[in-house]
């Protein structure tokens, strides 16, 4: 019997390495990233309804409800493509903070097909699924595969590498909205760019030598997001000094994440940064696997 009604968890993620490779000429990047889920979640809850169409109601009054809304579109491509019949009723319980170089979008949209998927009983699998997903948004074949993967292409050629070694993770994003779309258009690709290397990264991941690993960190997106918003070095900065291993932005940012080793550490540098840096969210966790 399918069910009527079932709530998933949507977690976010962060890049521990971000390379981009050069421009294609449908103006899409190739990149070149490490990606990691985390234990900070959206919730979305999904429910049958008997007349046709998707309805999603969300807790942040300013998010798009309609077919701008990733969750919509990628539920009304599953329920068109294999003729689902009725409608569904979606809730979002928005934890991740919106815009912040986390996949908040993609994640929830990765979790509304998982979700679609056994519901009605689809029977397809991750690898079906993420064929799907493409179509939506580069990001979300990732979110629907989770745990660390390394993501070439456009962010859609998915492989698993070692996990990361255990550590806590304290995130902080500033109180500050960045375009995706401006910083990839920012970002100068020649001779002089200065390249993360992503292979020896995983290298250190392999020997889980995290200190190493910590060294190697990098985030080409930080050339051109911090010298608009310099308060992301700031933050960096911030941690290393409170104790992180190491400290990058995530994705086009704003999000600064620390790994540390350590917990408490992690935790009285959340204190501390809610004080020194104002209304930003500031959460400590852990690696989703």
């Amino acid at each position: 019997m399918a069910m009527e009604s079932m709530w998933i968890n949507a977690p976010a993620k962060i890049n521990i390495g971000l390379d981009v490779v050069g421009k294609r000429e449908d103006g899409y990047h190739e990149v070149k990233m490490i990606m990691q889920s985390i234990r900070l979640f959206d919730r979305l809850t999904l429910t049958r309804k008997k007349d046709p169409g998707v309805r999603l109601t969300t807790n942040l009054k300013f998010l798009p409800t309609d077919d701008n809304n990733l969750i919509v579109k990628s539920a009304k491509m599953l329920m068109k493509e294999f003729n689902l019949e009725g409608g569904l009723n979606i809730n979002l319980e928005k934890r991740i903070p919106v815009a912040a170089g986390m996949a908040g979008g993609s994640t929830d949209a990765a979790s509304t097909m998982i979700a679609i998927n056994q519901m009605y009983e689809l029977g397809l699998s991750n690898s079906q699924l993420m064929k799907r997903a493409v179509k939506i948004g580069a990001d979300i074949p990732y979110c629907i595969m989770k745990g660390t993967a390394l993501a070439e292409g456009i962010g859609e050629k998915l492989s698993t590498i070692p996990k990361l070694p255990n550590c806590t993770i304290l995130i902080v994003k500033p109180k500050i909205h960045v375009s995706t779309r401006e910083v990839y258009a920012g970002l100068t690709l020649d001779e002089n760019t200065v390249h993360p290397d992503i292979d020896l990264m995983v290298e250190d991941m392999k020997k889980k030598d995290i200190t190493s690993l910590c060294s190697h960190i990098g985030n080409i997106l930080e050339s051109v997001t911090i010298p608009m918003y310099p308060e992301i070095a700031e933050i960096k900065d911030f941690m290393m000094k409170n104790g992180a291993k190491g400290s990058l932005m995530s994705g086009s940012g704003p999000t600064v994440f620390g790994i540390y080793t350590d917990k408490d550490a992690a935790v009285k540098a959340k204190e501390a940064a809610l004080k020194q840096f104002e209304k930003s969210f500031a959460f400590v966790t852990d690696l989703y696997r």
